[in-house]
């Protein structure tokens, strides 16, 4: 079963029309890690907040997805457009 992450994100006020270009270039290397289902970003301009909704098959996957780009500084990227590091949470599905 997989596993639902949020991020979500605090961006510097000035700076998403710098980040709009980043994620356009990185989400593609997200889509296509292993074990990588689906992101979508959303955006609340009156806030700065931006989500991150992605889906994994397993939060190990989505753990490795993270080494790799601490080890290649994609993260630390990412890092200079926001406030303060992202909240990360992981959400496994319900039936109900």
């Amino acid at each position: 079963m997989s596993v639902r992450v949020t991020l979500n994100c605090q961006v510097k006020t000035d700076q998403f029309e710098t980040l709009f270009p980043f994620l356009e270039d990185n989400l593609p290397v997200v889509r296509g890690f292993k074990g990588c289902i689906q992101v979508r970003v959303f955006f609340d301009a009156l806030s700065h907040e931006m989500l991150l909704e992605e889906e994994w098959l397993s939060q190990d996957h989505h753990q490795a997805y993270l080494r790799f780009i601490d080890a290649n500084g994609v993260l630390a990227q990412l890092a200079s457009f926001l406030e303060q590091p992202p909240t990360i949470k992981y959400f496994n599905h319900v039936e109900v």
